[in-house]
């Protein structure tokens, strides 16, 4: 039975299982960890319903962390839930299985119950640290997270990076950079996902010097760029509107998958590259890598800034007839920018008419854009359809009003213009003013 889960056939280990006339607790948790490992975590968790079930054998402590993973993967708190109270009172409750609780508790959210289990524990290892300082990260309890950083008797890198990257995520990037000088101060060996945070950060920022220095880093300790960091690398220099160097980077890599080719399309995209976008997702299909959402969102984008009406048509196509995926809003509204900005507004209300699915969610920012686009082009009738959908969705919005407001006064039709500006009187909705941050000396000033 392992032996077929270490090569992935796990239906011939299920139905090995299935025949044995006698099942003991190590068959059982071969078959649900093996199911575990697969992904299958609705079937692990059957499994071990079964088993309880027919009572014939005690689930052990391989069997309650296995099952607590599967849990995890589910979002199964009550099942959880259930598995502690069993694991407390049938068992005796391990560091093993008290770390796969706080793993479960804190990935639901539960960081109440996680603390109080942290806390009663009598012995932890690093992993319970670990699990305990990224369960605060993930709530963004960052002061909090980093007071357990500190307590941790022993640090290893994968609690540093678990720190770090909670940094990056909330855009703390000098106390990442701060605390990634900290780790090299006390020789603790980074690996490729702590740079890759980092980097992750710059890109986000625009901090090309600092990506520098890590790019640096990486060469003077002889860090081999896989596709994992080289994509990092690409998505910075790109991000930072250094193009040459991505190019440089990506070009340079001795193996590219899809989030390298991603990668540097949406990065010649957003430079306004978009002749070598459309060249590079040529390229990529040329090859055994195929494109995903993303891919088509970046290709889609670099079509919308050239203008380019007819390949953004065949892009768009393609997913479906070509790669048979299913376009999601994200390309849909990439192509409704691409057909707004050359003014071809009932093509777009069409499209937008005959998204499969849709709700109000997804419609008002299509409609949005659209009514936008009316403004622009001048017309007046599809404004004022376009506004009272959007009206009769959220009347609340300032931006519709505005908007409708504005199409009749480049129409010099200012009865109309004072009409909703009445109505937006009457209705309480008032204009959003704008604002916009700058950073000086270090500290970011609103205005």
């Amino acid at each position: 039975m392992d032996m077929y889960v270490q090569v992935g056939r796990i239906q011939c280990s299920k139905k090995l299982f299935d025949e044995m006339p006698q099942r003991d607790v190590v068959a059982w948790n071969v078959l649900i960890s093996g199911l575990v490992k697969c992904g299958k975590f609705e079937d692990a968790v059957n499994l071990f319903g079964l088993m309880r079930k027919e009572g014939l054998v005690k689930p052990s402590e391989a069997t309650i962390v296995s099952t607590l993973s599967a849990c995890t993967a589910l979002g199964r708190l009550d099942l959880g839930k259930e598995i502690d109270h069993y694991a407390r009172e049938e068992l005796e409750l391990t560091t093993i299985m008290g770390n796969a609780l706080l793993d479960m508790y804190c990935k639901c959210g539960c960081l109440d119950i996680a603390r109080k289990l942290f806390d009663d524990m009598p012995s932890k290892n690093v992993n319970c640290w670990t699990s305990m300082v990224s369960g605060y990260v993930n709530v963004g309890q960052l002061a909090e997270a980093r007071r357990l950083f500190e307590r941790s008797p022993v640090r290893d890198v994968v609690l540093w990076t678990a720190m770090i990257n909670g940094y990056v995520q909330f855009n703390c990037f000098d106390e990442a950079v701060g605390l990634f000088q900290e780790m090299q101060a006390r020789r603790v060996k980074p690996d490729k996902f702590v740079l890759v945070s980092l980097l992750t950060g710059c890109a986000k920022l625009g901090a090309l010097e600092q990506g520098k220095w890590i790019h640096g880093y990486l060469n003077e300790n002889s860090i081999v760029l896989d596709t994992v960091v080289g994509t990092a690398l690409i998505e910075m220099y790109a991000k930072c509107g250094c193009i040459e160097k991505a190019l440089e980077i990506f070009y340079g890599l001795r193996k590219r998958d899809t989030a390298s080719w991603t990668s540097i399309i949406c990065g010649m995209a957003v430079n306004g590259e978009t002749s070598k976008a459309l060249e590079l997702f040529s390229e990529m299909e040329q090859t055994n890598e195929k494109p995903d959402d993303i891919t088509f969102i970046g290709v889609l984008s670099a079509c919308s800034h050239g203008g380019l009406v007819e390949e953004g048509r065949k892009v768009f196509d393609s997913i479906s007839k070509v790669y048979h995926m299913e376009p999601k809003l994200e390309h849909y509204a990439c192509l409704i920018d691409l057909l707004c900005r050359a003014g071809l507004l009932v093509e777009v209300e069409k499209l937008i008419d005959d998204i499969p699915g849709k709700d109000n969610e997804t419609i008002v920012p299509l409609y949005g854009s659209l009514l936008s686009a009316c403004r622009t082009y001048g017309n007046v009738e599809m404004g004022e359809r376009m506004a009272q959908r959007l009206v009769e969705i959220q009347s609340s919005d300032s931006s519709v009003h505005t908007l409708l407001s504005n199409i009749y006064a480049s129409a010099d039709r200012w009865e109309d213009v004072k009409k909703v500006r009445e109505k937006m009187k009457d209705l309480g909705v008032k204009k959003v003013p704008g604002c916009s941050s700058i950073k000086v000396n270090g500290a970011i000033t609103q205005s």
